[in-house]
């Protein structure tokens, strides 16, 4: 465990967003926490006023005036059992955020105390060692999570899922290394250590296969932190706007049976088994002279070449037409779902007809009037994205794109290490390669990690967090 850093400069910050709202809480970490608490607030009973870790009911004074500017209740919390390992101070007020700005005036001109930075509560736990890095960087994730699965990773994550994890295999990494360090000290020797074979046994089985998988997650995990877009296209009255609506179980846009009705994109959110998704509905495409509809279609063009899924629209009434072959040959690269809609007006054969049509493609039959085939519809494109294995509680280790980077390195260079040992190469050259590995997942944890970077991570955070 890290010895805690001592800061010279008290920080302080509004930790609730602006606006108002039942409660405002503004934060106080440092050496001077104690001694700015008893400069502004005065306790209405003195008798438990300042003790550490409980609730005080009194009143925010300013010092010189002595104007009361709120009720408020207080909490001093004394190192280090602490959010940041320092002396911690909350004052829980009215949400009014003209009074939690007083109040932040008056602490700020309060000696040696100075606006917190982005991040910088949390970054001060890091470098306190409270939490390692990924417990850090779960806060953030936990805040901005788009889906209850981000949320769920984010907090398993905090939990120190992914820390326990990535120990485990550097505690594999670090048995192999101290193996070599003997064969490196005693070179003269004899005696085999232990048998090329068993150690790159051990090396597959604790530290490669253990890689592999966190790297495999790492891909689903972005999924269900960031999310999909998906953007709805076809020619025009195929019921591209209707499917939206269906999706989102409201009428979010307007449907009528005059071609050319959406003239500009329109964009929502729903969630299918956690996943979240970014749906897009866009001007149908066709030739047209119209200014304005023109205009749409270009921007959906552009939206269809951002997309990360494209669900083409077909009517089952036409059946798959040269103008949706056109379309499904402009997408050609990206993942496709084939919508076919209207089904509810055609014969069973004519859908089979049009699934056959589709080429192999991901398909679903539906009625966006009825909706009648939407539940199969969400299945289908939950599997193109996602696969067949989706996320599932429990799995704490699901790391994120920075993790994902390192992790991908440490397996590069553990499989130089394990064609080192086939090889063989000498003892101290596989170590460098050992140590390396060592270095990426430090990476992970913040024990490696560059000044620069950490300064990328907590920027990232809101001031206050």
């Amino acid at each position: 465990m890290a010895t805690p850093e001592h800061f010279e400069a008290t920080i302080a910050a509004i930790a609730t967003p602006p606006g108002p709202g039942g409660i405002g809480i503004i934060r106080i970490s440092g050496p001077a926490a104690l001694s700015v608490l008893q400069a502004l607030f005065h306790p209405r009973h003195s008798a438990t006023a300042y003790r550490s870790h409980h609730l005080s009911y009194g009143r925010v004074i300013a010092p010189q005036s002595g104007m009361v500017l709120d009720e408020a209740l207080a909490v001093y919390m004394r190192a280090p059992h602490t959010y940041t390992r320092e002396d911690v101070v909350e004052l829980q007020c009215h949400g009014s955020f003209l009074v939690l700005q007083e109040i932040l005036a008056l602490i700020l001109a309060e000696p040696g105390v100075r606006l917190a930075a982005p991040g910088e509560f949390t970054k001060r736990a890091f470098l306190n060692g409270r939490i390692d890095l990924t417990q850090a960087e779960a806060v953030i994730e936990l805040l901005q999570a788009k889906s209850p699965a981000g949320a769920q990773m984010a907090a398993e994550q905090l939990a120190g899922g992914l820390l326990r994890t990535v120990t485990t295999i550097r505690d594999h990494l670090l048995g192999v290394r101290a193996i070599m360090e003997v064969a490196i000290d005693f070179p003269d020797e004899e005696v085999e250590i232990i048998a090329p074979a068993d150690l790159r046994r051990q090396l597959t089985v604790g530290v490669r296969e253990p890689l592999l998988e966190l790297v495999a997650r790492a891909g689903q995990g972005r999924l269900f932190r960031d999310g999909i877009a998906a953007v709805i296209l076809g020619r025009p009255n195929v019921g591209k706007s209707s499917l939206l609506n269906s999706l989102l179980r409201e009428e979010r846009a307007i449907v009528t049976a005059v071609p050319g009705t959406t003239r500009d994109t329109i964009e929502e959110y729903f969630t299918i088994k956690g996943l979240p998704v970014r749906i897009i509905d866009t001007a149908g495409i066709r030739e047209t002279v119209e200014t304005v509809e023109e205009l749409g279609i270009r921007r959906s063009r552009q939206k269809v070449a951002d997309a990360d899924l494209v669900l083409l629209v077909v009517d089952a009434t036409a059946g798959l037409t040269d103008a949706d072959r056109q379309l499904l040959a402009s997408v050609a690269g990206k993942p496709v779902v084939l919508v076919i809609n209207k089904c509810d007006l055609v014969a069973p054969e004519a859908v089979v007809k049009a699934r056959v049509a589709s080429a192999g493609l991901p398909a679903a039959a539906i009625s966006a009037k009825t909706g009648d085939g939407i539940k199969e519809l969400e299945a289908v494109i939950f599997t193109t994205v996602a696969g067949a294995g989706a996320w599932e509680p429990g799995h704490a280790s699901v790391p994120n794109v920075r993790h994902e980077a390192a992790l991908k390195a440490a397996l590069a260079a553990t499989d130089r290490v394990l064609a080192g040992l086939a090889a063989p190469l000498s003892p101290d050259l596989v170590a460098v390669e050992i140590q390396a590995a060592l270095d990426h997942l430090g990476e992970i944890v913040g024990e490696t990690t560059t000044e620069e970077m950490l300064d990328l991570i907590f920027s990232r955070f809101c001031i206050g967090k």
